[in-house]
């Protein structure tokens, strides 16, 4: 299987211009077909989108894909572009087997591009990165995949991480297909890294949010040691959920008259937990509400 990222993958085709807009469809033709020419029977968009129809519909494994494809009526198969037989136009669904084959041979950062959102406009963009459930066989290690989410619950694309490397080396080839002009990336403290914060200021022409820990030392201790305890600009975002009530106060500072720090303390029910956050932000995102809100996205691990 592939394992290239997005960036890679979508060279020797045309990328991501002008698929915005385009319905599902049209963005998986841009995908080129794996298999050899001969032998092929099933159209290669319709095995994916056979494939992604049986998922939404409750499919975990592809024996599950196969049973649901299997008794897929006439008219969602045709909906869905399956391979005609005959001169009654019968449609044919793929088996298991194929949808297995073929799914394991596409290129997984050009799906995962071009079936994701588009981050132009929106007010923020947060990149973490998670193992994946249930890709550990064996001795081998689990998939662990970085991914981009815009600030409404959208993915815009994810890529896996090389086993022997880790996700600092893949921040820059996840966002570079998109356009994040007057986006704010938000991240956790492994992204803090002066690497990371030019090429999004000076190639993506976007702001960032990221958070500050140990690994930081220097600034860690500089952001701590400013007077929080005066500051007078602060928002309280209180919640309730999972059991627990949950406030967020953020607080800001101006530092030669440009605001470029900020502090967020969690108050949850029987602790609480401190956390200093550097950032980057134009006048427009320099408010309290737009601060907290993309804070949210980057809370620390535990």
């Amino acid at each position: 299987m592939c394992r290239k990222s997005a960036t890679d993958c979508l060279t020797k085709f045309p990328a991501l211009d002008g698929v915005a807009g385009l319905p599902l469809v049209e963005r998986l033709r841009v995908l080129p077909d794996p298999r050899r020419r001969r032998g092929v029977r099933h159209p290669f968009v319709a095995v994916l989108l056979v494939a992604a129809s049986a998922v939404v519909a409750g499919a975990h494994s592809y024996a599950a894909i196969g049973q649901w494809s299997a008794n897929a009526p006439q008219h969602a198969l045709a909906r869905l572009g399956a391979r005609v037989v005959g001169a009654l136009g019968v449609r044919v669904a793929p088996s298991a087997a194929t949808i297995r084959r073929v799914v394991g041979l596409v290129c997984p950062g050009g799906l995962a591009d071009l079936t994701g959102a588009n981050p132009a406009g929106s007010d923020t963009v947060a990149v973490d990165g998670k193992a994946a459930r249930g890709s550990r066989h064996g001795e081998l290690p689990a998939a662990h995949l970085l991914a981009a989410m815009t600030g409404d619950g959208r993915t815009v694309t994810q890529l896996r991480v090389p086993d022997k490397t880790n996700e600092i080396t893949c921040f820059a080839a996840l966002l570079a297909p998109f356009d994040l002009s007057g986006v704010t990336v938000t991240a956790d403290a492994l992204h803090a890294q002066r690497a990371h914060a030019r090429f999004l200021v000076e190639e993506k022409k976007a702001h960032y949010l990221l958070v500050v820990k140990a690994n930081q030392p220097e600034l860690h201790r500089r952001l701590r040691s400013l007077p929080w305890k005066d500051v007078i600009a602060r928002r309280y975002d209180r919640e309730v959920g999972h059991g627990r009530r949950e406030t967020r106060v953020t607080r800001a500072l101006t530092i030669n008259e440009t605001p470029c720090r900020v502090r967020r303390r969690f108050q949850w029910s029987f602790r609480r937990m401190g956390t200093c956050i550097f950032w980057r932000l134009g006048f427009k995102q320099s408010s309290l509400r737009h601060i907290a809100r993309a804070a949210q996205h980057t809370v620390p691990d535990n």
